[in-house]
């Protein structure tokens, strides 16, 4: 009878590889990926197909559970600390952990497999911190990361034989050259880029989200609110007022589509432009600059009065359209509210 393990899947290069290197030694592999608006695979994201493409091509089943909600908590207060943004990686990374730990009863799996490179990121991968989520998680001695574990200490699958240590590797450092080579190798084509995909690490991102933070004060984050951190350019209008200016034409429906009834929806009537939304307090001079901000981001930016129609949001009821004749609002004046 084979040995089991579950492995965490990124969909990224170096959890693709782990899995692979398992596969190479006869264990069974259930990959777990772990789905949350902060990540790049996440549902409205084409890219949530990227692990399960890599699922298929390693041979492997994939099971998706939802993180959002968790993640959301741990950004507000990670016991570890977010990162050089708002990235709580250790925290994180426990937390998926302890998600796969209670799986492997169920699953019959004996150890947890992840594609962690001694020395690769700054927060999470560094010697002591990962010797410090194996002991505060009780998961140090089933937990094996294949891509390095030659230079760390021994785990039960290998002292237990189940998986051959010599056959393991000793990667370190932030250098992808290995891991590229193998990938090569062994034909491994489908992992996303090895950049990442949180964007929690994204300082524009962060930025972001940091302001949403500051808004809500204790109240838990909403995930229309975090959804729309991910589109346009954001503008301060207020303590309790935002807009959000679409940067480019896919953008304009999709930020329909997160509108709420409470919420304003703006576009200039004579030109293309930005679809503009505007959420909060809807005060006559944050709707003039909210106006004044699509007509900076449409084609008549340089002209001395633009019109600009005035809606409501998704599912508000029907209302004539209030057109407002604006000027531009100046480039300093923009990057003067502006969040990121």
């Amino acid at each position: 009878m084979s040995v089991k393990a579950v492995a965490l899947l990124s969909g990224g290069l170096d959890s693709s590889l782990a899995i692979r290197l398992m596969l190479d030694q006869g264990i069974e592999v259930l990959a777990l990926h772990f789905v949350s608006v902060f990540n790049s695979t996440a549902p409205e994201e084409s890219r949530l197909l990227t692990p399960l493409r890599v699922g298929r091509q390693l041979g492997v089943e994939v099971k998706t559970l939802n993180f959002t909600r968790e993640h959301m908590a741990l950004v507000r207060d990670p016991a570890h600390g977010h990162g050089s943004n708002l990235n709580p990686c250790i925290d994180c990374h426990m937390a998926m952990l302890r998600g796969a730990a209670a799986l492997l009863p169920s699953v019959g799996a004996r150890f947890i497999v992840t594609g962690e490179v001694l020395g690769q990121r700054p927060m999470s991968q560094r010697g002591f911190v990962l010797g410090q989520i194996g002991r505060e998680t009780g998961l140090g001695d089933i937990l094996l990361r294949p891509l390095s574990a030659k230079l760390l200490p021994p785990t039960l699958p290998e002292k237990e034989g189940w998986v051959d240590r010599e056959r393991l590797l000793d990667i370190s450092g932030r250098s992808r050259k290995i891991q590229l080579d193998l990938a090569r190798r062994y034909g491994l084509t489908e992992h996303s880029s090895p950049a990442g995909g949180c964007l929690l690490t994204d300082p524009g991102f962060s930025a972001r989200l940091g302001d949403l933070l500051a808004a809500t004060g204790e109240r838990d984050l909403d995930l229309n609110d975090v959804h729309l951190l991910k589109l346009g350019r954001h503008f301060r209008l207020d303590p309790a007022t935002k807009a959000i200016v679409g940067r480019v034409e896919r953008e304009n429906p999709t930020l329909y589509t997160f509108s709420r009834p409470t919420d304003l929806l703006l576009t200039t009537r004579d030109t293309p432009g930005p679809t503009t939304l505007v959420r909060g307090d809807l005060l006559p001079e944050h709707i003039a600059t909210a106006a004044a901000l699509t007509a900076r981001y449409s084609r008549l930016r340089g002209a001395a009065s633009v019109r600009v129609e005035v809606l409501p949001g998704r599912r508000a009821p029907e209302r004539p359209a209030e057109i407002l004749e604006v000027a531009p609002i100046s480039d300093a004046a923009a990057q003067s509210l502006r969040i990121e």
